[in-house]
């Protein structure tokens, strides 16, 4: 099973696979499996450690270098314009089942915003994350791996 983005091997590839094989073992064992149960902001909050690790696993991947450069380049992906543009990119090549939760996502009422986006750029970032969320929760790791790819394939790192 493959689900790190594209150019990522080895022992990190191994590493993150244990990662999310164990940790979505214990959550199917612990809670509700139903993925479709939870909040379209339960599913954002979970969704943004999920992406979070994915980009952080890229990132570090590139190469060993001062964590401050580091923060520089998952900045350039972990924000809400960024995954505005993200959510654009993979709307038209989702399911219908992940379209409906990116709307879910996107549609919630958050009592929150970006310090620096737009409201529409912070509910698209919402969707986005609310589907990592959801295919974390359902253990659809390979897809999550997918998504990501395609959210990041015209991305420059350096």
């Amino acid at each position: 099973m493959r689900i790190l983005p594209q150019g990522l091997g080895g022992a990190e590839n191994n590493m993150i696979e244990d990662f999310f094989d164990t940790v979505s073992h214990n959550f199917k064992n612990n809670f509700k499996t139903d993925a479709g149960e939870y909040s379209p902001l339960n599913l954002a909050y979970i969704g943004d450690a999920v992406f979070e690790i994915f980009v952080r696993t890229m990132v570090i991947e590139k190469g060993n270098m001062s964590v401050n450069k580091l923060h520089g380049i998952s900045k350039k992906f972990v924000n809400a314009k960024a995954q505005a543009e993200m959510f654009n990119r993979i709307k038209d090549v989702v399911t219908q089942e992940e379209l409906a939760v990116l709307k879910r996502g996107r549609n919630a009422k958050s009592f929150t915003s970006a310090k620096n986006a737009s409201v529409v750029d912070y509910r698209h970032a919402t969707g986005l994350e609310a589907l990592f969320g959801y295919l974390y929760i359902k253990g659809e790791n390979e897809r999550l791996a997918e998504i990501f790819n395609i959210c990041i394939e015209k991305e420059i790192l350096f």
